[in-house]
C-alpha cells in the first residue's frame, strides 16, 4: 500500500485555459506534478494524465479559499488575469478587477499553506508607484498595482513569492499576440487568397520574444529554486525589430501576404536585452530558436484554419 511518502507535489494553475498557462499544464505534469488547473469553465474534453480541472472564477474569493483549502498546492503559478493594452482602454475597470483583485485573494487563501511557493507573472509593461505617476495605459496601471499588492502582502505575511516580469511570449497555441496574429494573417491569405491587409505599427519598433516553453522552464526553476521577494525578468536577452519578425515569417511561409507599415518609427523600444541574471545563475537559458518559435506558430495557425502545412 502507498505511504503518505509517495504523494506528488501538487501545483496550482491559474489561467490553465490560455496560451502560457495550457503549456505550463502539460509541462508540469510531465514532470510528474499533480496538477490543479483553475479555469473559467470546464473543457469538454477530458483532462489529460496528471491534470485535474477545477472551475473557479477567481474574482470570487470564497470560492477560491475553499478550493485552495480542498487541493492543498505546494506550489501556485499564477497566470491568470488580461493582457491587452488597447482592451485595457475600452474597459480600465474590468483590467484592475482582473489583474489585482484574484492576485490578492490568491495570496490571501495562500496563507494557511505557509511553505507554498509562488510565482505570480507579471509584466516588463509596469511603471514605479512613486509620483510623479503617470501610467501610459490603464493596463499598466493595472499590472504595476499587481506587482506593488504581490510583493507587499509577500512581505507583510512572509509567503514565499516571486515576481516574474516576462517579455513578449510567443509559440504554438492560442495566442493573440503580433506573431500569432502575423501568422493567421499568412495562414488566410494562403487558404483564401484576397484578404484585408494586415496593419504593422513600425518597421523599426523593437521587441524581445521568448518562446513560452522556454518561459515555462523559467518559472519552474523559480518555483523551486528562487529567492522569495525577488522581482525576474524572463526574456530572451535579444531584441528584434517588427520588420526582421516580418521578414522571417515570410520566409518561412515561402508567401507575401499583404501588410500596411505604420510610421511609428523607433517606437516601443526594448524594455530588456540583457541576459537573466537570477535565471542564469539558476543555469537556464533560451533554448528555443526565434525561428523554430515562428515555425512552430505558422504550423499551429495552419492547422487551425485547415490550411496547408
Amino acid at each position: 500500500m502507498d505511504g503518505p511518502t509517495s504523494r506528488k507535489p501538487v501545483i496550482l494553475i491559474t489561467g490553465a485555459s490560455g496560451f502560457t498557462g495550457s503549456h505550463a499544464c502539460r509541462y508540469f505534469a510531465e514532470q510528474g506534478m499533480q496538477v490543479a488547473a483553475v479555469v473559467r469553465n470546464l473543457p469538454a474534453e477530458a483532462a489529460p494524465d496528471g491534470i485535474r480541472y477545477y472551475e473557479c472564477d477567481l474574482l470570487n474569493k470564497t470560492k477560491l479559499r475553499e478550493l485552495i483549502q480542498t487541493v492543498a498546492p505546494d506550489f501556485a503559478l499564477h497566470l491568470g488575469g488580461k493582457n491587452s493594452v488597447p482592451e485595457s482602454w475600452k474597459n480600465p475597470l474590468m483590467y484592475l478587477e482582473t489583474n489585482v483583485l484574484p492576485t490578492i485573494y490568491l495570496l490571501d487563501s495562500l496563507r494557511s499553506f505557509p511553505s507554498c511557493r509562488i510565482v505570480i507573472a507579471g509584466s516588463m509593461l509596469v511603471s514605479p508607484l512613486t509620483p510623479p505617476f503617470q501610467p501610459p495605459h490603464p493596463y499598466n496601471l493595472s499590472k504595476s498595482l499587481q506587482k506593488a499588492a504581490a510583493l507587499s502582502w509577500a512581505g507583510l505575511f512572509g509567503q514565499n513569492v516571486i515576481l516574474a516580469e516576462p517579455s513578449n511570449l510567443i509559440g504554438p497555441g492560442p495566442s493573440t499576440g503580433f506573431c500569432a496574429l502575423l501568422a493567421g494573417h499568412i495562414a488566410a491569405y494562403e487558404l483564401e487568397g484576397k484578404i484585408e491587409t494586415f496593419k504593422v505599427s513600425s518597421r523599426t519598433a523593437l521587441r524581445d520574444f521568448l518562446d513560452v516553453r522556454d518561459a515555462v522552464k523559467a518559472y519552474d526553476l523559480l518555483l523551486k529554486r528562487g529567492t522569495p521577494g525577488q522581482t525576474v525578468r524572463v526574456t530572451s536577452g535579444t531584441s528584434h525589430t517588427l520588420e526582421e519578425i516580418v521578414a522571417t515569417m515570410m520566409s518561412i511561409a515561402g508567401s507575401m501576404a499583404p501588410l500596411e507599415w505604420g510610421k511609428e518609427e523607433g517606437a516601443f523600444a526594448p524594455l530588456a536585452v540583457q541576459p537573466c541574471e537570477p535565471l542564469a545563475a539558476l543555469g537556464w537559458k533560451p533554448e528555443i530558436p526565434l525561428e523554430t518559435s515562428l515555425r512552430d506558430i505558422l504550423e499551429y495557425c495552419r492547422l487551425q484554419k485547415g490550411g496547408r502545412t
